[in-house]
């Protein structure tokens, strides 16, 4: 009963840090919160939960704040996560359902978990590596140009113009264009070797030219395109009313500037199932140490392909934070499957 008191009072703490951003007191505690027990024992408790590193009082005259592991416990111990309202739910279905592609559905999203939660929202493209091709287009602009256009099953477009020697034969690039979908529809990245491969005792020997170069093509451009990309928005949030992120914002500005830090966070949390919650130093970032990741995976079919997070201080709504990334994961995961 005892620990289950405090777990109470903990998540009291947090709770009043979040909302007014101030250290808080047993006198505080009594008057918001109806924990049942006297205020001595309340100042017990907390005295109890700072010998265990839970919280901390940051200078002698002031109440107490949650510590990482304080928080760690908080999120650990979530017992609901705070469902949308109807409103919210309904306005994100409203401005994701208008997107035309898949960049704009991207940029749709990290706006939008920005909107929500007043932090910042980082949203990864659909992996290359984890996604298989839709369709191969094959464009002729001109007698020695065509434009090779790859489309993924999650609606990522790549194109390059590939310039030839000799005069392109108009009916020769629409078989090899039929026999390219028929070999790679469906496969990965890691499959396409082998399928691609296959094709060279199909056509033509007067063609063998033709699909060597549409053949390398392709496979540049997936092995270059494979290196993942991240959107980031809401940035500014960082310094509306995130005092404590503030204090430390060149080296948050920093991390955030840095792709190749923002994947590796991403895909260090990939590890965990469902909603991820890193927390300060659980990021493993210097520039981090004052900063939470909340983050989900998305994709079709319930393969996650990709990542979407949002980034904020300690002194975050865990609850309403969660709730929002783990809508707007799921309604990116439905424009995807479709």
């Amino acid at each position: 009963m005892a620990e289950d008191r405090r777990l109470d009072v903990l998540r009291a703490i947090v709770e009043d840090y979040v909302a007014t951003k101030e250290p808080v007191g047993s006198r505080a505690l009594v008057e918001r919160h109806s924990l049942g027990v006297s205020p001595a024992t309340i100042r017990n408790d907390m005295a109890a939960l700072e010998d265990a590193g839970l919280i901390v009082q940051p200078h002698t005259s002031a109440g107490r704040v949650p510590t990482d592991k304080g928080y760690r416990l908080f999120v650990d111990r979530l017992a609901t996560i705070k469902p949308l309202s109807t409103p919210e739910r309904r306005a994100i279905e409203t401005f994701m359902q208008d997107a035309v592609d898949l960049d704009d559905v991207v940029d749709r999203a990290v706006r939008l978990l920005a909107q929500l939660t007043h932090q910042v929202a980082v949203v990864q493209y659909p992996s290359l590596r984890r996604t298989a091709l839709r369709h191969v287009e094959l464009v002729p602009v001109s007698d020695r140009h065509l434009l090779v256009v790859i489309i993924t099953e999650h609606g990522r477009v790549e194109q390059r113009t590939l310039e030839l020697a000799d005069p392109l034969d108009l009916a020769a690039v629409a078989r090899l264009r039929m026999r390219l979908n028929v070999a790679a529809t469906g496969r990965r990245l890691p499959d396409l070797d082998a399928a691609l491969a296959g094709i060279a005792d199909e056509v033509e020997p007067e063609s063998s030219a033709l699909l060597r170069a549409v053949v390398g093509v392709i496979e540049d451009t997936l092995a270059g395109e494979s290196e993942e990309r991240v959107v980031v928005a809401g940035t500014a949030n960082l310094v509306r009313g995130n005092t404590d992120v503030a204090r430390t914002l060149s080296p948050v500005l920093e991390a955030l500037e840095e792709q190749v830090v923002l994947l590796r966070l991403l895909t260090d949390a990939a590890e965990d199932e469902g909603v991820s919650v890193r927390i300060g130093r659980e990021t493993r970032h210097e520039g981090l140490v004052d900063a939470s990741l909340v983050s989900s995976g998305y994709g079709a079919d319930g393969a996650a392909v990709a990542r979407i997070a949002s980034l904020g201080p300690l002194r975050m709504d865990y609850p309403g934070t969660i709730a929002s990334v783990r809508a707007v994961a799921r309604y990116l995961s439905r424009i995807l499957a479709n």
